[in-house]
């Protein structure tokens, strides 16, 4: 990173913070409108919990990272996808637990930790040797749907046995259907128009500051992003029901590497910078390896462990500032 940091522009500043207040409440009032209308469709609670909830969270996301590839800022896209998975174990999951300890591993979480192990591999190993195609998108989007395929049936088979299986939406009461609709387009449009303020602000930091695009991706835009799961996880604990969180964060995370990643890769070719492939792809395996810790040992993750998980996020955030790069640690030095 350059040594020449200047502050940015205050109008550039404001633009970010409109836009993530506007995708807060924007993806709010699609989750609760689309919920209303599933209602009045006589929608299953477990068609309302996967699609409806699990997706509409991670929309911000999608949009933001498809806004950046269109805009030819493919950093802030790929950093976006990157960093917030590395958010979503090391500050998603570890505010609530400060507030309430919970416990994983949890109904199906097992198993979807396994494809997001497999999701989190092939991203690493795929844009190891090439760049971001078409091609890979399509392969991407394809795993996506077979996750979802598999998601389904799990958890219509554990919903006839009487299994909670970790992913129906809090029951939301006193809202109309009629209102309802008028709340999915206003939120779609919400969140088209937070992403482009998001990310023409975002583009401005990374200009006025001169550093790369990457880095206020993987840092800014990540955590801006997991702001509605981290609202949603606080709210979970409060509610004591923390140990959904778990299964929720793996199936973001999922979502981002293969729907948005796969998404993103239709803009393609996109050339992956070398940062993440020295430094944040390795995080972001950490990440997926320590959520499956805690997934199968059915760790309780209390304020201890929560203090561990920011701390090493912290240690993560300053070997990005600092530019470590873990290859050339393993390389042996030259003669």
């Amino acid at each position: 990173m350059s040594s020449a940091l200047t502050l940015p522009d205050y109008p550039v500043l404001i633009q970010l913070l409109i836009g993530f207040a506007m995708m807060l409440l924007a993806g709010d009032l699609l989750v609760r409108g689309a919920l209303a209308f599933g209602n009045k469709l006589n929608l299953s609670p477990l068609m309302a919990g996967l699609f409806i909830v699990g997706i509409g969270t991670s929309l911000p996301e999608l949009l933001v990272s498809l806004n950046a590839a269109a805009t030819g800022s493919p950093g802030l896209a790929v950093g976006n996808i990157v960093g917030s998975n590395i958010a979503n174990v090391f500050l998603v999951l570890a505010l609530p637990a400060l507030i309430l300890p919970f416990k994983a591993g949890g109904p199906g979480q097992k198993s979807a930790w396994l494809f997001l192990a497999l999701a989190v591999a092939a991203w690493i190993a795929i844009t190891a040797v090439r760049p971001l195609t078409p091609l890979v998108g399509v392969c991407l989007l394809l795993m996506f749907v077979g996750y979802c395929g598999v998601t389904l049936l799990g958890a219509a088979k554990a919903e006839a046995a009487g299994i909670d299986h970790g992913i129906r939406p809090a029951e939301k009461k006193g809202m109309h259907w009629l209102l309802g609709m008028m709340f999915v387009p206003i939120g779609i449009t919400g969140l088209f128009i937070a992403s482009s303020l998001i990310i023409s602000g975002g583009t401005g930091v990374a200009r006025d500051m001169n550093i790369p695009q990457e880095y206020i991706g993987l840092t800014v835009l990540a955590v801006g992003t997991s702001l509605p799961e981290i609202g949603a996880s606080i709210a979970s604990a409060l509610r004591r029901k923390g140990e959904l969180m778990v299964g929720n964060i793996t199936g973001a995370s999922i979502f981002n590497i293969l729907a948005s990643g796969g998404a993103v890769s239709m803009f393609g070719p996109l050339q992956v910078a070398p940062t993440f492939h020295q430094y944040d792809h390795w995080a972001m395996a950490l990440a997926a390896l320590v959520l499956g810790a805690l997934i199968f040992t059915k760790a309780r993750v209390g304020r201890l462990t929560a203090i561990l998980l920011l701390l090493v996020y912290a240690v993560y955030i300053y070997g990005l500032i600092t530019g470590i790069n873990l290859l050339g640690l393993l390389q042996p030095a030259a003669a």
